[in-house]
């Protein structure tokens, strides 16, 4: 049943209405206005039936308007029927457009106030139906399964992972290292026909090459050394899923021609195996490369390409989505208050314009770990700007007529200043990977393959 909270002075109506609507809804009763806020903020009645008749307020504040403000102010979709004598007509239309759904004049008709209950309580929940409508639909074009975001490049990506889930097609994600090309991967799949299926993610940057073939695609025994038993592939154990292969643009020229085949014939060879058998999976790849240069240089094969960018989906850098820095931030700070089982904490108003203004040249990546920092490391209500420990972002290299070395500054180039920041890093963390990736704000694989690019080696 639903409830009715009638809030009138005088005992003998209280009971007769009690008496007469008590049948059809639960009746709350109150003899004023402090009366009448507390059983509202308690219950949550929908429909209100408010004397405005109540006395005053010593101080000579009418008490029954005072009630209507409240009331409405908390919880604007309440109904509140006001009640008047036969010579309060003005009053009660202020109350109307004070917001009061209604208004009804004594002596009290039954059957008329039943039907204008009933008709008060069908358009409440209409109304509360449009507006939890309207909140999913916003929460749908902002949210999309861990993915955040409202700028109009997020909301393009999000419309296309829509369009093409429920399909089979290869989708190519690109995106620099830490804008969330897996968890966009993650998407896809979740909204597929494979959702009941696994989800294998392979960083092809973080496999040495002699490995990968087999990680891939399996290995019989005696392929190799150290083959003492058959291995199934990540293709095999995807079976009827999705492989997501990520820094794709990283694969050596003869994995790419065994994924061409995969791509093309549906079927897979394990190493050292003259046996091919078919797979099921849909592709999904990533790269923060641009494999169209790499096409170009003659690095990446063009037909392999081709097959992998049948849907192109392109990630924005946080640099490029500041409106979205925000809510990001809060919804990591929830997350990691969770994580520690620590009070939920809020950003301070500067707090947020530092981050706003922050570079973020680990993108998002960077973003939730200086979150995660400042939820671990503080103690305060609040996340202040002292709480943020914003890293300053390394040099970027941008190589000069084919260069290896990079640009030159003086004597010293972009190349070997990034080496020197990084070795410098690694020895200040203990060479703790995870620890020294955080602080400069990229991800473990990026850093293990820079210090693979630059040959750091422990002293």
């Amino acid at each position: 049943m639903e409830r009715i909270l009638i809030v009138d002075d005088n005992e003998e109506i209280r009971k007769q209405l009690k008496w007469g609507l008590g049948k059809e809804y639960n009746i709350l009763l109150a003899k004023d206005g402090k009366e009448a806020l507390s059983l509202f903020k308690k219950y949550r009645p929908k429909v209100i039936t408010l004397d405005l008749g109540l006395p005053p307020f010593p101080n000579g504040t009418d008490e029954g308007f005072r009630c209507l403000d409240e009331i409405l102010h908390s919880h604007s979709l309440t109904k509140v029927i006001v009640i008047t004598g036969n010579d309060d007509r003005e009053n009660a239309l202020r109350a109307v457009q004070s917001g009061a759904y209604d208004f009804f004049q004594k002596p009290i008709d039954l059957k008329e106030l039943q039907v204008i209950i009933s008709r008060a309580l069908h358009l409440y929940n209409i109304e509360e139906e449009n507006a939890s409508l309207r909140i999913a639909l916003d929460k749908k074009s902002m949210v999309m399964g861990e993915m955040i975001g409202q700028c109009p490049e997020m909301t393009d990506v999000f419309s296309t992972i829509r369009k093409i889930a429920s399909s089979d097609v290869t989708v190519l994600i690109q995106g620099e290292s830490g804008t969330g090309k897996e968890l966009a991967a993650k998407a896809i799949h979740l909204m597929s026909l494979r959702k009941d299926k696994a989800f294998i993610p392979i960083n092809c940057g973080a496999i040495p090459e002699n490995l990968l073939e087999s990680e891939l695609f399996g290995h019989v025994k005696g392929a190799f050394t150290s083959a003492t038993s058959n291995k199934k592939g990540l293709f095999e154990e995807a079976n009827g899923g999705t492989v997501f292969l990520d820094e794709v643009g990283d694969t050596s020229p003869s994995l790419q021609a065994k994924l061409l085949r995969v791509l093309q014939e549906e079927e897979i060879r394990p190493v050292g195996s003259n046996q091919t058998c078919k797979t099921n999976v849909r592709v999904i790849a990533a790269t923060n490369r641009s494999l169209e240069s790499l096409v170009a240089q003659g690095k990446f094969r063009e037909d392999l390409y081709y097959r992998l960018n049948v849907i192109s989906i392109n990630l924005p850098a946080l640099s490029q989505r500041r409106e979205d820095i925000i809510p990001l931030a809060n919804h990591f700070l929830q997350k990691y208050c969770k994580h520690f089982n620590k009070p939920v904490k809020r950003l301070t108003e500067s707090a947020c314009d530092k981050l706003i203004a922050h570079e973020w040249p680990g993108n998002v990546r960077e973003l939730e770990n200086t979150i995660k920092r400042a939820v671990a490391l503080s103690n305060a209500e609040v996340i202040d700007v002292d709480s943020l420990f914003l890293m300053k972002p390394m040099p970027k290299i941008e190589p000069t007529n084919g260069d290896k070395h990079g640009t030159i500054l003086g004597n010293v180039s972009l190349v070997d200043m990034q080496r020197e920041h990084i070795l410098k890093s690694l020895k200040e963390n203990r060479w703790n990977y995870s620890i020294t990736a955080g602080k400069l704000g990229i991800g473990r694989t990026t850093l293990w393959r820079k210090v693979k690019k630059y040959n750091i080696a422990k002293e």
